[in-house]
C-alpha cells in the first residue's frame, strides 16, 4: 500500500508539471536537426542503438541518447560532441507484495520517469526507440511525439513478450497482456525498422505493421587485428589471465612472449609461435563446455575465451574450475569495450550458442565476428540462414555432438593454411561486406528524408 501511495503521489505532482512543460515545448517548436534515441536498457550493451546515434551524428543531427548507464559505451560515442548521453534511473524490484504488484509499480515508475526525461529535453524531429523492451516505452514515446510533433521510429530487435515468455511461459497472463500491448502500440509509430526479413514478414502478416529490414552490420572498428596489436593485447590480458601467459620463457630475457605470439627484442618484429594453441571465442549465455574435450593426436591445444555477462556466469565458472582439462584452457575475462574488437580480430574461430526467443532475430555477436573475418560455428534456429551461410562463412550445428565434430574437423590440422578454417576466413575477406555506417546511409537515411 505504501508503494502504491508513493506512485499515486508522484503522478499527482509530476503530471501537471509535464502538461506545463509540454505547452511550453509546443509553443517553442521542435529542432529540425535533433533526434532522441531511447533505450530502456543498458546503453553500453545496446550496440545497434549506439550505431544509430553515431550515424545520425555523422549526418549533422544532434543526438540525445537516453538509457541506463550500467556499462561503458564505445569511446567513439563518448567522444562525439553531437551526442549527449542522459542516464535513466533503473528502479530495483520491490521485495514486498505479490509479483504482479511489484511489476506494475516498476512499469508505472519507468513510464513517469521516461516521460519526465523526454519532456525536459529539446523537442526532437524523431524519437528512435529500441524494442524490446517496449513496455512502457512505446506508449510513452508516442505520447511525447503527439505533444511535441516528433515522429516515432521503432527498431524491432525482437518481441518483448517472447522474451518474457522464457521466464513466465507463453500462456501466462502477463505475457499475453504484454503481447496485446506490443501489438497495439507497435502500430502507433511513423516508421518501423527490423533486423530480419522473417521478422518483417511476421510483423506484416500477424501484426499489421509495415517494416523495413535493416540488417545488423559491423561497426568500422570490427576488423582483423594486426599482429603487433594482437601481441599487445595478449600481453595485456596475460597480466591478469594465465591462459594468455607463455608456458615457457624465451632464450633471450628481453624477448616478450605470450601464449600465441613473440616479439623480438632487437627488431621489434612480432611472430606467431610454432605449435601455438587455437584461440576460440564464444559470446554466450553461459552454457557448459564439456563437449569441447576432444581426443586426437593432431588436435591442437585450445584456449577458449568466453565473453559476456549473465546470471549463470558464476555457476558455470565454478563448474569449469572443477574440470581437469588437459588440452583446454577456459578464460572468462572482463574486457574493456575497446579490447573486444581486438580480441575478435585476433581469434581463430567463433562459436555462437544464441537462440532467439522468437526465432526472428539474429545474433549481433556473429555480425561482429564476421566484421573481423572470423569464421563461426553457430547453433541453428529459424532465420539463421539470413546471416550464416553453411559451408561458406561458417558452419551450422543442431546439438553439442555436431558442434564437437565440426570443431574436430576445423581444428584437426590447425593452423594449416589449406584447411577449411582458413577457407572460410578467405571467403569472409573477399565478401566485401558493408560496415554499419554505409549500410545505414543506404537503407535508413533515405527513409528519414522521405518522412
Amino acid at each position: 500500500m505504501a508503494a502504491s501511495y508513493v506512485v499515486t503521489l508522484a503522478l499527482s505532482i509530476y503530471f501537471p508539471l509535464l502538461l506545463l512543460i509540454a505547452w511550453k515545448r509546443w509553443r517553442r517548436g521542435r529542432s529540425p536537426r535533433h533526434v532522441v534515441v531511447v533505450v530502456l536498457g543498458d546503453v553500453g550493451r545496446s550496440p545497434r542503438m549506439q550505431y544509430h546515434a553515431l550515424a545520425l551524428a555523422r549526418r549533422g543531427f544532434s543526438v540525445t541518447l537516453l538509457g541506463f548507464c550500467n556499462s561503458k559505451p564505445h569511446h567513439e560515442l563518448l567522444q562525439n560532441d553531437r551526442i549527449r548521453i542522459v542516464p535513466l534511473t533503473e528502479l530495483q524490484r520491490f521485495a514486498v507484495g505479490p509479483s504482479i504488484l511489484q511489476y506494475g509499480i516498476k512499469v508505472v515508475f519507468q513510464a513517469v520517469h521516461l516521460l519526465w526525461k523526454l519532456m525536459c529535453r529539446e523537442p526532437a524531429t524523431y524519437i528512435f526507440l529500441q524494442n524490446p523492451p517496449g513496455l512502457p516505452a512505446i506508449a510513452v514515446c508516442w505520447f511525447v511525439g503527439c505533444l511535441c510533433g516528433s515522429k516515432l521510429v521503432i527498431d524491432w530487435h525482437n518481441y518483448g513478450y517472447s522474451v518474457m515468455g522464457l521466464v513466465h511461459g507463453p500462456n501466462h497472463y502477463i505475457v499475453l497482456l504484454a503481447k496485446w500491448y506490443e501489438k497495439l502500440c507497435g502500430r502507433l509509430s511513423h516508421l518501423n525498422l527490423c533486423v530480419t526479413n522473417e521478422m518483417r514478414e511476421d510483423l506484416a502478416e500477424n501484426w499489421g505493421i509495415k517494416a523495413v529490414t535493416v540488417y545488423d552490420k559491423p561497426a568500422s572498428f570490427f576488423k582483423e587485428t594486426p599482429l603487433d596489436l594482437q601481441h599487445r593485447l595478449f600481453m595485456k590480458l596475460g597480466r591478469t589471465y594465465s591462459a594468455f601467459r607463455a608456458s615457457s620463457e624465451p632464450l633471450d630475457p628481453a624477448t616478450e612472449r605470450s601464449t600465441f605470439t613473440e616479439q623480438d627484442a632487437g627488431s621489434g618484429m612480432v611472430t606467431r609461435l610454432h605449435g601455438r594453441p587455437a584461440l576460440l571465442v564464444s559470446s554466450t549465455s553461459w552454457t557448459e563446455f564439456e563437449q569441447l574435450i576432444l581426443n586426437g593426436e593432431s588436435f591442437p591445444s585450445l584456449v577458449c575465451v568466453i565473453t559476456g555477462k549473465g546470471p549463470l556466469k558464476e555457476h558455470y565458472s565454478r563448474l569449469i574450475d572443477q574440470k581437469r582439462f588437459q588440452h583446454i584452457q577456459v578464460c572468462t575475462p572482463w574486457l574493456e569495450a575497446e579490447d573486444y574488437p581486438l580480441l575478435l580480430g585476433s581469434a581463430d574461430l567463433g562459436v555462437c550458442l544464441h537462440k532467439s526467443s522468437s526465432g526472428l532475430d539474429l545474433p549481433m555477436k556473429v555480425v561482429d565476428m564476421f566484421g573481423c573475418c572470423l569464421p563461426v560455428c553457430a547453433v541453428n534456429f529459424r532465420c539463421l540462414h539470413e546471416l550464416v551461410k553453411h559451408e561458406e562463412n561458417g558452419l551450422v550445428f543442431k546439438d553439442s555432438e555436431e558442434l564437437a565434430a565440426q570443431l574436430q574437423m576445423l581444428l584437426s590440422k590447425f593452423p594449416d593454411p589449406s584447411g577449411k578454417l582458413n577457407q572460410f576466413r578467405k571467403n569472409l575477406q573477399e565478401s566485401e561486406q558493408l560496415c554499419w555506417d554505409e549500410n545505414w546511409k543506404q537503407n535508413v537515411l533515405p527513409l528519414l528524408m522521405d518522412t
